[in-house]
Order: structure tokens, then sequence, then C-alpha cells
């Protein structure tokens, strides 16, 4: 399988990079001015007709800046519900939707509508109240919904299986996004700061769990990418493969994150800095949807079943996701 991006995939990740270096907080309209809204909705919807490997690419450099809005939980959540023409709205950023798949609501402080389940189907939620909740990580809010009635029909209950596989390779991604932010900042750091006339990189005690994070980081994120891949092509190994992603990017994420805040000591801890901020992420990613064990235990029943012995991309998610607990 080769993971090697496209040229138009990496001009992709260039532009993607340098307009949320200058934009860390995008309105909707700036993202589908951009083309963003609609990477995997069809050209005939105004879309560019790609796939979820593109949208990957958004969601990792995404999470790198800790974006505070709702592509998640419209790219990620609900778009696969949605009709051709609900579709076209998103697209041209018309719109924006979260899906409530439990009691706990993602990015209900800046979604326009909100999708419920329903019975067989999923269906507008009309006329309910929201209410916005204090979470771990204050840029991706969490919220509840109370009253309202099922409006329009947008989708079979089908679709569910494949929004839970998108939601869980699209929180990957980010995770790696956040973890890559706080290991660049914490090898600035350690290449900069001095301590008894030598750079701290030079120390053992900092260069060896530096290493051991970006370990972590290269082998979650070649967990996500598979896991991107996987849904795109609607290949039968997308679930594990989302599944072992997930709960190793999202520990990953956490342990570097930690990391990174020991390895710059005192102001590590500080409110001002950033890292804060990523590790708050971090642990929001690793809670949410999905705990790692339950995953973990999903991953290990496809291997006990002997799915290992005709699909090999199995065992090495299960060997990998072991590593994550």
């Amino acid at each position: 399988m080769d993971f090697t991006f496209t040229p138009e995939q990496e001009a992709l990740r260039d532009q993607a990079r340098d307009f949320l270096a200058a934009n860390p907080e995008p309105t909707w309209a700036a993202l589908a001015e951009l083309g963003w809204t609609g990477v995997s909705v069809a050209e005939d919807d105004g879309g560019a007709g790609l796939g979820f490997v593109e949208e990957a690419v958004l969601f990792e450099e995404l999470g790198r800046v800790l974006y505070h809005g709702p592509y998640f939980s419209t790219v990620a959540l609900t778009l696969p519900a949605l009709p051709s023409e609900l579709r076209a709205e998103v697209a041209a950023g018309g719109t924006s939707w979260t899906l409530a798949l439990g009691p706990l609501v993602t990015d209900l402080d800046t979604a326009d509508r909100v999708a419920i389940v329903g019975g067989d189907g999923i269906y507008e939620l009309e006329g309910a109240e929201r209410e916005i909740l204090t979470t771990t990580d204050e840029s991706r809010p969490l919220g509840v919904v109370r009253g309202g009635e099922a409006g329009l029909r947008l989708a079979d209950a089908t679709v569910l299986a494949g929004i839970q596989t998108r939601a869980l390779a699209a929180l990957a991604l980010e995770a790696c996004g956040a973890a890559r932010r706080a290991l660049e900042l914490a090898l600035e750091y350690a290449a900069s700061r001095e301590q008894f006339g030598k750079r701290v990189g030079t120390y053992q005690a900092v260069s060896h769990p530096l290493a051991d994070a970006y370990t972590q980081l290269e082998l979650a994120r070649s967990l996500a990418l598979w896991a991107a891949w996987c849904v795109a092509h609607d290949d039968p190994q997308a679930r594990i493969a989302a599944a072992a992603a997930k709960a190793y990017a999202a520990d990953a994420a956490v342990r570097v994150c930690e990391t990174a805040i020991q390895v710059h000591g005192g102001i590590g801890f500080t409110w001002e800095h950033v890292l804060h901020r990523l590790y708050k992420r971090a642990l929001g990613i690793q809670s949410f949807a999905a705990s790692g064990t339950r995953l973990r235990a999903e991953v290990a029943a496809a291997l006990l079943n002997g799915r290992e012995e005709s699909d090999p991309g199995v065992a090495v998610a299960a060997a990998s996701a072991e590593r994550g607990g």
C-alpha cells in the first residue's frame, strides 16, 4: 500500500498549512471559499469530487491549529447522511451541521443545523434548545439538545456504521496533527534552551523521550493514513483500521503532549503556553466516541476470529493498538 501523497495532495497540505498559520480561526465561509467544505462532494453538486484521503490532509492540519468550528461535525459526521441538495449547500458554505450520536453533541456552538438518529433513519432536528457545556477542550465544546422534533428525513440509519468509521479515522488524524505541533514545539525548545552551558536537547533525559515521542507519532500517523485510505476506498478493513488508528493515535497524542510539557519545564505548565491546549485536545479525542480499551477489544476480536490469516493489516493494527494500551 503506497502512502505517498500525490503532488495535488501535497499542494493541498501546503495551502492548508500556510492559510491556517495566517488564519488560525477561519470562518466557515472562508473554508468554503478554499473548497474545503466540498472536498468529497460530487462535482455536479458544486464540490471537488475528491475523497477522504484529501479530507484526511485537512483533518490533520486543522487538528494542528486546534481549529474551533464545525468541520469535523459537518464533514466527518453528517455529510454522508445528507442528500445531494444539502451537500451542495455545505460545499457552497451555506450551512454547517452536527450529528447527535449520543447525549453529548460536538460543535453544537458553531454548527448551524442538527441531525439526530431516530428509528430507522436520520432526521433534521427542528425547534430544539441548545445548551453548551464547559469541557476539557475549550476549542471543541460539547453540548446537549432539548426538545424539538424530527423534521426532514435525511438518510437511512444504515449509513451510521460508515459515519462512525469516518469519525474514528478523522479523530485519529486530528490527534496526529495536535501531537505533531506539540513535538515541534518541544524540539524547538530543546534545540535553543541552555542549561549548565549546554542545550537541553543534548541531555539523554530530554533527547530519549523526544525520540520515543517521534516514534510513537510516526506509527500513529501510519495507522491514521491507513484508516483514511480504507475509508476512501470502502475497504472491508475500514472499521478495524479506524478503530486501531483512533485507539493508538489518541493515546500517542496524549503521551507526546505530556513529553513536550516535561521538556519545556516550568513554562510548559503555564496557562499562556499553547501546550496545555494541545494536551486538552488530545485528551478530548482520547475520550470522544469510543475509549481505547473498547477499540482495542474490537481489534483483538477481529484478530482472534482468524481474520489475520486473510487480512495481514488487521494483525499489524492489533499489535499497534495493543502497544498503545
